[in-house]
């Protein structure tokens, strides 16, 4: 009698408690730990449908018609994803041109003003002084060349 005392007032709370402790604490945590928001979501469709069978609770369309939109939210997401990866792509693309564009504008505007200068400075090739017409003296220069010399002759 004593072990059966024993038994069912010490063995027997301890492994009822062990076992609450393993459901409640431990196994719990190791599934919160797997959860995810997407399985969240994914469960909601059912618990709308078990609620619109359960024929003591009246169910409005509006209701399912949210079950419904969950239970295609990946197609949703998927559509989504896809408009939104099309619109980056193409911006990124009008961007990379403008850069572009932006490059070519300032290469231009660092060639013009290098091209500006403001003393005029003479090309390596010029030549210091005027040309001289060969064969005319200062003289005949002076009168209008060699046509001066023709008219006061």
């Amino acid at each position: 009698m004593k072990q059966w005392w024993r038994r069912w007032s010490y063995e027997v709370p301890l492994a009822i408690g062990d076992a609450l402790w393993d459901v409640l604490v431990v196994q719990l945590a190791a599934l919160l730990d797997r959860l995810t928001l997407r399985k969240v979501i994914a469960f909601i469709p059912v618990a709308i449908i078990v609620l619109a069978y359960y024929h003591r609770i009246p169910i409005p369309p509006e209701l399912m018609l949210i079950g419904d939109f969950l239970a295609y939210i990946d197609v949703f997401s998927v559509v989504i994803l896809l408009g939104v990866l099309s619109r980056v792509t193409t911006l990124l693309f009008v961007v990379k041109q403008a850069a572009v564009r932006v490059a070519a504008l300032v290469g231009n505007i660092a060639a013009q003003l290098g091209r500006l200068d403001v003393r005029h400075r003479r090309q390596r090739g010029a030549a210091t002084r005027p040309h001289r017409k060969p064969g005319l003296s200062e003289d005949e220069r002076a009168r209008g060349g060699a046509w001066g010399q023709v008219a006061f002759a």
